[in-house]
């Protein structure tokens, strides 16, 4: 291998050969959590502090409750790439694989259960 010049060795993915995939599915998950955070923000934001029933009028509409859970899923999606890049960065061997397994499991499992209160909400 030392033979390989410095292009050679660089040209393509990266040792995992899914670098480019998870650029840019960071780029694209951040641009739409700038596009929904706003809009989130303009309909949770409101409901704070209100009472039980305004909530559910509020989230009973399509249009909140589709952009809550768009905001839900995305965000837990940009959750598990970003911890996952901090997790293979500063940890090594089984662990590594263990902590990536887990918030895996942990993301995915926050945006079901927030979509399923959503709905429950929402119906």
């Amino acid at each position: 291998m030392p033979y390989i010049t410095d292009r050679k060795r660089v040209t393509g993915y990266g040792a995992a050969h899914s670098g480019t995939q998870h650029f840019w599915t960071m780029t694209v998950t951040s641009v739409a959590l700038l596009i929904l955070t706003p809009f989130f923000l303009a309909i949770v934001g409101p409901l704070l502090g209100a009472s039980h029933a305004e909530v559910v009028e509020s989230l009973g509409r399509p249009i909140p409750a589709t952009v809550v859970a768009a905001y839900l899923v995305v965000g837990m999606h940009h959750f598990r790439l970003g911890v996952t890049v901090v997790i293979e960065d500063y940890t090594h061997g089984l662990a590594r694989k263990g902590w990536v397994i887990a918030m895996t499991i942990a993301s995915y499992a926050i945006a079901a259960a927030g979509v399923v209160a959503l709905a429950q909400l929402a119906l």
